[in-house]
């Protein structure tokens, strides 16, 4: 199956499951939950949510993780601070990389967005090196959006 085809699967995954749910936790519980199914040589999934101008460790599927990035720091952080995916091949080359598990090697990070804030990241770490392409990136930016979509239009 193409990597289009395969993303263009969850995000109707993705529609489906967040449907006409409100609560934002839930809907991360089942989209972390959606993605680490679903996605290979992954071994972390899930959000970290805006609270107080601090990353917040939200829903997730994977080993323990930090519980607190400040703005600006990691590769989460990173993310906010410049509004935009970050999508890193090696992390160990990333500077103030936060290593919450020795064992991941690349990730991205994407920015959940509604009403022009961000409210939180989707986190993905793999122990693959330069895991995720261009067309993961798309792809998960999709479901990002879908998700931001179903907050705005929940919240009024």
């Amino acid at each position: 199956m193409l990597k289009t085809d395969f993303y263009a699967q969850l995000a109707q995954q993705t529609s489906a499951i967040i449907g006409d749910e409100k609560d934002i936790i839930a809907n991360m519980a089942n989209i972390s939950a959606l993605l680490f199914d679903a996605l290979d040589k992954v071994n972390w999934v899930g959000f970290y949510r805006v609270v107080d101008q601090e990353l917040v460790l939200g829903p997730f599927q994977g080993k323990i993780a930090c519980i607190r990035i400040p703005v600006g720091k990691g590769v989460c952080g990173t993310a906010v601070s410049e509004n935009k995916t970050q999508r890193i091949a090696d992390v160990h080359q990333f500077s103030g990389h936060i290593a919450c598990d020795a064992a991941s090697n690349s990730e991205i990070v994407i920015p959940v967005v509604v009403k022009n804030q961000i409210i939180a990241v989707l986190d993905i770490d793999s122990v693959v090196f330069d895991r995720f392409d261009e067309d993961d990136q798309k792809g998960l930016e999709t479901i990002v959006e879908i998700f931001s979509q179903a907050i705005d239009k929940a919240q009024g």
